[in-house]
């Protein structure tokens, strides 16, 4: 059984099977009065003075099976790092071996292991040996919890690793932190790890919790945040799978995760709204979780080395000298374990909200204009000078990360994004929604409309629901497009008076998210999207499927009649049915004007031009994949930075 299966017998097992399935499942009731998205104030958006990234967590190991090589990229370049893990993770008490599937429960010791796992895995990420010594105190916040805080520093490089060590389970056997989502009135206890300086038993409510991650992000003040999955895809499996994988019955991730990423946005949403000089400069990426089992592996060798490597140290083994007696590591992982298990997590790091961070439009006189999301709020850049101005706040939130968008005929920009219109557990309804904003002129929007939802009035499956990506059409009438809940995708058309239709399903499926909606040469509108077979291609009229295409690991790039992705588990780039493209990298590409953009296997931004594979000086670490267009400039990429801060590159400028 995986170290994260629950072991229990009788009446207290099928309690806690039910109580998974809670944490996913939002009532199918037609949703409540939602409050209208956040107006825009046209005024400056904050900005950081420094980057920090804060890393929000279920268990001990969450960061490394599934935010790596992410986290990897930014701390490796000197982000300072916080990771704040909910749950003590102790399971069953039981760290097992290879030689010992069965040993004596002892869950304060099996915490105190993962404890002393992670600071060996983030010892080593500093360039310290295995078992430095960390400074390990105890913090109180302004609400009167307290934590434990595990630092360590070297070379100007810091990490602190916090730990709330919320019990995984009721007294009665439910799963502790789906049961404080889902429950109103309900109370949990912490557990104590072996050798914590937090020596009380502390007891947490919704309230509480909420209020303590808003504590951390105000101490800590993170211009980028990771959580987890708050509604992960309908998964149907049997009930053997779900056991041996730890899925919630019918949704693809277990259910401390989608509680922890839930309590983790309603935190972000009341730390937002409450800031004192307006939203704070902070970014924010949800990663899939057990996801990653179900589709294709998207990391080669070369990344996934160094992802699995952190691993290492983690797991450690049962004759490791660590000096902790409660044990050194997660044995049950230790080792080659990441790279043999079946679930295959490590081999895949997909986004939630997977898109470009910042959405471009050249404008008239050759500058750009980009949009983004900040503070859960969508902003505006203008270009001056090459350089991006300060963010100005056209509100909309809370939004999720990614926008889309799409130029009017008469050159006025769209706006598209995903909103979280609900986001309050304790038996409420949970909503999403699309949201627009059309601009009315320079410098001027109108207001946040909502276009409601393609699954309708019910809640649960549009929580599954993806990002908006849109086109216009040579006849001035906007495509928008969405994946659905059945993996699918649906449909919305503005008309050139600005009227959108009714939601229509396109069918066809299943896909991941990160649609790709483009217009071909011959006028007509295609969507395409990576699925687990083949690449899924529409046409507003319905599926139009394509014979033959190599299975795509992740989103799919379009230019010139050509479609550009990377095959599973590999750092080729194929283009089918066309020459072939030597531009090794990982991750989605952009296309355009000719031009290829996207990441090398290090993580660091490229472009290939004219066979040539060229990278900015500035060397910047990216959120996510960067943008890219081309104009009378040549190709121009842009994209955010760990500190919340968008970066511009013209290559054809740097050359000259």
């Amino acid at each position: 059984m995986s170290r994260r299966t629950v072991v229990l017998g009788g009446a207290a097992a099928l309690a806690a099977a039910g109580s998974l399935t809670a944490c996913s499942r939002t009532p199918s009731a037609p949703p409540p009065h939602l409050t209208a998205p956040s107006p825009a104030s046209g005024l400056p958006a904050a900005q950081a003075e420094r980057a920090l990234l804060l890393q929000v967590l279920a268990h001990p190991d969450d960061d490394l099976y599934f935010m790596n090589p992410d986290a990897q990229h930014a701390f490796g370049t000197g982000t300072p790092l916080v990771c704040v893990y909910v749950t003590a993770g102790e399971a069953d008490g039981r760290n097992k071996t290879a030689d010992d599937r069965q040993p004596a429960p002892n869950k304060a010791a099996y915490s105190a292991a993962r404890h002393q796992g992670l600071r060996q895995s983030y010892a080593t990420q500093l360039g310290l040996p295995v078992f430095t010594r960390w400074d390990i105190t105890a913090l109180r916040l302004p609400s009167g919890f307290q934590v434990e805080v595990n630092s360590l520093e070297h070379r100007g490089r810091r990490v602190e690793l916090v730990h709330l060590d919320l019990a995984m389970h009721t007294p009665e056997g439910h799963m502790g932190a789906p049961a404080l989502w889902r429950e109103p009135g309900l109370s949990l206890r912490t557990l104590v790890p072996d050798g914590s300086p937090l020596r009380t038993v502390q007891t947490y409510d919704y309230e509480s919790l909420t209020g303590v991650l808003v504590d951390l992000f105000e101490r800590y003040r993170p211009t980028l945040v990771h959580t987890l999955d708050p509604d992960p895809d309908i998964q149907a499996s049997d009930r053997a799978t779900q056991i041996r994988d730890s899925e919630q019955p019918g949704y693809s991730d277990h259910a401390d995760h989608t509680a922890v990423a839930c309590f983790t946005w309603a935190a972000l949403i009341r730390w937002a709204q409450g800031a004192k000089s307006g939203p704070p400069a902070v970014a924010v990426t949800a990663f899939r979780g057990y996801y990653n089992h179900h589709w294709p592996k998207n990391l080669p060798s070369q990344v996934l080395g160094s992802k699995a490597a952190h691993l290492v140290p983690y797991g450690a083994a049962p004759d490791w000298s660590c000096g902790n007696p409660s044990g050194c590591g997660d044995y049950n992982v230790g080792g080659d374990r990441p790279l043999t298990n079946r679930k295959g997590w490590v081999r895949a790091t997909h986004h939630r909200y997977p898109g470009p961070r910042l959405t471009l439009f050249p404008d008239g006189d050759g500058s750009l204009t980009a949009y983004g999301v900040l503070g859960l709020r969508a902003v505006r850049y203008e270009e001056k000078d090459g350089e991006f101005t300060t963010p100005v706040d056209l509100g909309g939130g809370p939004l999720a990360p990614v926008l889309g968008g799409a130029a009017l005929p008469d050159g006025r920009h769209l706006l598209l994004g995903l909103r979280l219109a609900a986001i309050e557990g304790r038996g409420a309804t949970d909503a999403r929604e699309i949201v627009a904003l059309e601009q009315r002129g320079p410098g001027r929007y109108g207001s946040w409309t909502s276009l409601g939802n393609p699954e309708g009035a019910d809640a649960d499956r549009g929580r599954r629901i993806g990002v908006p990506v849109a086109v216009t059409a040579p006849d001035g009438r906007v495509h928008l497009f969405v994946r659905n809940a059945a993996q699918g995708v649906s449909t919305r058309v503005r008309d050139t008076g600005g009227a959108w239709s009714p939601w229509r399903d396109l069918g066809g499926g299943q896909v991941q998210d990160g649609l790709t909606a483009v217009v071909a040469d011959d006028g007509q509108v295609h969507v395409y999207a990576a699925g687990r077979d083949t690449v899924h291609h529409w046409t507003p009229d319905g599926p139009a499927p394509l014979a033959g295409l190599p299975v795509p690991a992740d989103p799919i790039a379009v230019a010139d009649g050509r479609l550009y992705y990377r095959p599973p588990a590999s750092a080729r780039l194929l283009s089918p049915g066309g020459p072939a493209v030597d531009f090794p990298g990982y991750g989605p590409v952009a296309a355009a004007g000719g031009h290829l953009l996207g990441l090398g296997t290090d993580g660091r931004v490229q472009l290939l031009e004219d066979g040539r594979v060229i990278r900015p000086a500035t060397d910047p670490v990216t959120l996510d994949g960067p943008s890219l267009v081309a104009d009378r400039h040549g190709p121009t990429a842009a994209g955010l930075s760990p500190d919340a801060r968008p970066w511009l590159w013209r290559p054809t400028q740097a050359k000259a």
